[in-house]
C-alpha cells in the first residue's frame, strides 16, 4: 500500500521547511491555460464589500461582550535599564479598576527573546505591566498611579554603537546573535571578479519601516470554566491557538481563536501578540472578558518592524554585460530579537551569475524587535541589488533592461532547480511597451532646469508557491446554497470571494449562492498562516478537491432523477443538465428533493512538486520629477507587469498589486523609523510623525499581469501575488531618480535633504 503521508518543501517568507501532508483522495487534472473557465477568471465583485462598506463588518475593537473589561499598558520610558519599583497597589485602589498583572503573573510568557513584562528593560515602550478597567479611560489613568522607579544604563540604537568597541551588552549573547556572519556562497567571486571587465562597489543604506496598519493589534479575552475564546485581529489563527496553549499549559481542543475581520498586519500580526496575552492573563484572573487593544504609539513599537540594512555591493561584469560576480556584505539591525531574515537571498536568486557570495551580519540593539514585514529581506535587498545593476549599467553604457536581459536565469540559480513557470521576459517585453521604456529613455532631459524627469526600472522575484498542510470542507444546504468552509484568514485580500468562485466553478453553481466562513478554530479544518503569499496557492487546491467531491455526489443524486448516467452530467450557473438528453434540473431544486440530506465534500491541499522552483517575477518601470532646489521627489507614473501564474478575480488581484506599489513608494519616499541616539526614545511613533502615503502622493498607477496558468505548482494553476508588487518599487523609483539628477541617492527614503545632498555632490 503507498504511504499516504509524505514530506514535502514548502517556501515561507524566503525560508524553506519541511511538511508532512496527506496525500489527498484525488488529484484533479491541473487547470492549464486551455481549461474551460467560467466563474474562475472573472471580475467578481468582494463578497465581503457590502459589510464593510455598511460597518457592518465586525472588527475586534467592535466586539461587546457583557461585564467586559478594558485594559491598558504600563511602558518602559527608557531604552535600557532595570525596574526597581513596580507597585501596583495605587492603582487598583482607583474606582473601577478591577486587576492587573505584572511579571509574576505571566512568567513564562516570551517574544522575541524577551520575557512579557520583563523588570529588565530592553528598549523604549516595552511593556512592564497592565491593568484592566471598567471603561479604558479608568485604565489610561490607572497607568498614572502606579509607582514605578527604574534605573536607567548605557543603550545601543544603531548597528554601529552596537557592534563599536566596548558597548554594552544588549543580550546576554551579545550583541550579533551569532558568533560570525551567515556566509551563502557559491563559485568563486574572488575569480569572478578578476574575469571582469568593469567593477563597481557601492554602499546602500535602508531604514526600520513600520507596519502601521489602521488596525492595531487587539484581542478580546473571554476564560470561562478553564477554556478560553479570543476574538483576534490575526493572520494565523491556528498559530495564536497554538501559542496561546503553550503560554497557559492548555490543551489545544481548550482554546478558541477567532478572526472575523481585520483591517491589515502585512506581517506583524502571525501569532499572539502582547495585547493577546495580556487580555487572556486578565481574563483568566478576573472571570471576565477584557479588551486589548494597542493604542498608536503601542502599535508602531510592539508590531515590529522591517529592519535596517547598510548593504555594501560589489558586482563584476565583462563588456557585454554577462555578470561574472555578485557580492554582498550586509549588516541587518535586528533590534532586541526576530529572526534572520535578511537581504541576501535575492542576490542568489534573480539573475544569471557563477560567482555569488553574501555575507550578512545580524545586529542586536535596544530597540523594538524586527518581524515580517511584507516580502521580508527581498524589499531590502532589491534596493541594493537593482540600484547596483543600475550603476554598472551605467559603467557598461548599456540600457538598464538590456543588462537585465543579459542576465536572465532559466534555472533556479540557488538550488539548480527548473522553475514551474517563469514569464519575466514577459514582464519586461510588455512593461516595457507600456511604459515606452525605449522613448522615455532617449527623450530630451533639461540639465539647467528646476524640475528634471527621468525613468527607471528594476526587477523582482519571490516565492510563491504555498504548500500544505491546508484542508477544505464544502457543503451543499437544503435551498441549494453553498458553504466553503476552510481556517485560513482574509486579511482584506478577498479570500472568501477567491476560494467562493473556485467551488463555484467546480460545482456549476452560481457565485452568489456561495460563501466562504473562515476564521474560526474550532469550527473549521486547518489551514495555515496568511503570510509569504501562499493563501490561496495553498487553499485553493483544498477548496476544489472538497468541491469536486461534493460535486459527485450531487451527480449521484441527480442521475437518479434524470435517468442518466453521472457521467452524462454536467452543470453551469446553478443547473445540472444532462449532455445525451438535454434534461436539466436546478441545483436548488434537486436539494429540496433531497430534503435534510447534505451534500458535503472534504479537501486537502497535496504535495508541491519535487526538485521544482515555485516564484512570481515582475517588472518595475518608473517614471519621477525631482524638484533640485527643494529635493522633492514626485512619482508621475509606475508601470508594473507580473507573472503570477493563474488569476481568479482579476479586480482583486490588481488591488493586491497597487496595495504594494503604494506600500512600497512610502518606503522609497516617506518612511522611516527615526530615534533619538542620545535617549534612545522613537520620534515618530504615532501616524501623524510617521508619514505613509496619501492619496495626494499617488501615481498613475498601471499594473497588470501577463497572462498564463502555472499547472505545474498546483492544479489550480495559481501562484502568490500580494509580495511581488513591493519588492521592485523603490528601486524603480531610486533608479528614475538618479536618472533625473545624474546623481545616486545611496539611501532611502529619498528625502528632500538626501537628494539635496546628492545634487550638490
Amino acid at each position: 500500500m503507498a504511504n499516504r503521508f509524505v514530506a514535502t518543501k514548502v517556501e515561507i517568507e524566503g525560508r524553506e521547511e519541511t511538511k508532512i501532508v496527506e496525500l489527498p483522495a484525488r488529484e484533479p487534472a491541473p487547470w492549464d491555460d486551455d481549461a474551460a473557465l467560467t466563474v474562475v477568471g472573472q471580475r467578481v465583485p468582494r463578497m465581503d464589500a457590502l459589510e464593510k462598506v455598511t460597518g457592518r463588518a465586525r472588527y475586534t475593537a467592535d466586539i461587546q461582550l457583557p461585564r467586559m473589561l478594558y485594559a491598558a499598558i504600563l511602558r518602559a520610558p527608557v531604552a535600557s535599564g532595570r525596574v526597581t519599583t513596580l507597585d501596583l497597589s495605587p492603582a487598583l485602589e482607583l474606582d473601577g479598576v478591577r486587576g492587573a498583572v505584572a511579571l509574576d503573573d505571566v512568567p513564562s510568557i516570551v517574544l522575541d527573546g524577551v520575557r512579557l513584562f520583563d523588570r529588565t528593560i530592553h528598549y523604549a515602550n516595552q511593556p512592564l505591566a497592565a491593568v484592566c478597567a471598567d471603561s479604558l479611560e479608568i485604565a489610561v489613568r490607572a497607568l498614572n498611579a502606579i509607582a514605578l522607579e527604574i534605573v536607567s544604563e548605557p543603550h545601543v540604537v544603531t548597528a554601529e554603537q552596537a557592534l563599536a568597541s566596548g558597548a554594552p551588552r544588549v543580550r546576554s549573547s551579545g550583541n550579533t546573535p551569532r558568533s560570525s556572519p551567515r556566509i551563502i556562497s557559491r563559485g568563486d567571486v574572488g575569480a569572478g571578479l578578476a574575469q571582469a571587465d568593469v567593477v563597481i562597489t557601492r554602499e546602500y543604506r535602508t531604514p526600520a519601516a513600520l507596519h502601521t496598519a489602521l488596525e492595531p493589534h487587539g484581542a478580546v479575552a473571554d476564560w470561562n470554566a478553564g477554556r478560553v475564546t479570543v476574538w483576534e485581529s490575526t493572520q494565523g489563527i491556528f498559530n495564536t491557538r497554538a501559542d496561546l496553549a503553550k503560554a497557559f499549559a492548555m490543551p489545544l481542543s481548550s482554546v478558541r481563536v477567532i478572526k472575523n475581520y481585520m483591517g491589515g498586519g502585512f506581517g506583524a500580526k502571525n501569532g499572539a501578540s502582547h495585547a493577546t496575552y495580556i487580555a487572556v492573563a486578565l481574563s483568566k484572573l478576573l472571570g471576565r472578558p477584557v479588551r486589548c487593544v494597542l493604542d498608536r504609539e503601542g502599535e508602531q513599537t510592539d508590531a515590529g518592524n522591517r529592519p535596517s540594512t547598510a548593504q555594501r555591493v560589489t558586482l563584476g561584469a565583462k563588456r557585454d554585460g554577462t555578470l561574472t560576480a555578485i557580492k554582498l556584505d550586509a549588516t541587518i539591525s535586528l533590534g532586541i530579537g526576530g529572526w534572520l531574515g535578511g537581504p541576501g537571498r535575492i542576490y542568489h536568486e534573480l539573475y544569471r551569475c557563477a560567482n555569488v557570495h553574501s555575507s550578512e551580519t545580524f545586529v542586536y540593539m535596544n530597540t523594538a524587535a524586527m518581524s515580517s514585514f511584507r516580502a521580508p529581506g527581498h524589499v531590502e535587498g532589491a534596493f541594493g541589488l537593482e540600484r547596483a545593476m543600475d550603476v554598472l549599467a551605467r559603467e557598461l553604457d548599456l540600457d538598464p533592461l538590456e543588462l537585465r536581459r543579459a542576465n536572465y536565469a532559466d534555472l533556479a540559480q540557488d538550488k539548480r532547480r527548473p522553475y514551474s513557470s517563469k514569464r519575466l521576459d514577459e514582464c519586461y517585453t510588455r512593461g516595457a511597451q507600456r511604459f515606452g521604456w525605449g522613448r522615455a529613455r532617449t527623450m530630451p532631459r533639461e540639465n539647467d532646469g528646476r524640475f528634471r524627469r527621468g525613468v527607471g526600472m528594476a526587477s523582482l522575484t519571490w516565492g510563491a508557491g504555498g504548500g500544505p498542510p491546508a484542508y477544505a470542507t464544502v457543503r451543499l444546504n437544503r435551498d441549494g446554497s453553498v458553504d466553503v468552509l476552510t481556517g485560513a484568514q482574509d486579511l482584506g485580500t478577498g479570500a472568501r470571494t477567491v476560494f467562493a468562485q473556485v467551488a463555484a466553478e467546480v460545482l456549476g453553481a452560481r457565485v452568489e449562492h456561495v460563501r466562504t466562513i473562515l476564521g474560526d478554530t474550532e469550527r473549521l479544518p486547518f489551514a495555515s498562516n496568511s503570510w509569504g503569499s501562499i493563501t490561496t496557492a495553498s487553499v485553493a487546491p483544498a477548496v476544489r478537491v472538497a468541491a469536486e467531491e461534493a460535486r459527485d455526489s450531487l451527480y449521484e443524486a441527480a442521475s437518479g432523477v434524470l435517468g442518466v448516467s453521472p457521467d452524462d452530467l454536467e452543470s453551469c450557473d446553478g443547473v445540472i443538465r444532462a449532455r445525451s438528453s438535454g434534461a436539466s434540473i436546478a441545483i436548488g431544486d434537486l436539494c429540496e428533493k433531497l430534503g435534510d440530506v447534505m451534500i458535503i465534500g472534504q479537501g486537502s491541499r497535496g504535495p508541491n512538486p519535487e526538485q521544482t522552483q515555485i516564484s512570481a517575477f515582475g517588472a518595475q518601470f518608473a517614471e519621477v520629477e525631482v524638484d533640485v532646489e527643494t529635493g522633492r521627489v514626485r512619482v508621475l507614473r509606475i508601470v508594473s507587469a507580473h507573472d503570477s501564474g493563474r488569476i481568479i478575480n482579476p479586480t482583486l488581484a490588481e488591488s493586491q498589486l497597487e496595495g504594494g506599489i503604494i506600500q512600497g513608494l512610502g518606503y522609497a519616499l516617506f518612511e522611516e523609523r527615526v530615534l533619538d541616539e542620545r535617549l534612545g526614545l522613537p520620534l515618530n511613533p504615532t501616524m501623524h510623525d510617521y508619514k505613509i502615503p496619501t492619496i495626494a502622493d499617488i501615481p498613475d498607477i498601471d499594473a497588470f499581469f501577463v497572462d498564463g496558468a502555472d499547472p505545474v505548482a498546483n492544479h489550480t494553476g495559481v501562484k502568490g501575488l500580494a509580495e511581488p508588487p513591493i519588492i521592485g518599487t523603490a528601486p524603480a523609483i531610486a533608479n528614475a531618480v538618479a536618472d533625473a539628477i545624474g546623481r545616486e541617492v545611496g539611501e532611502i527614503p529619498l528625502t528632500p535633504w538626501r537628494v539635496l545632498d546628492a545634487t550638490r555632490a
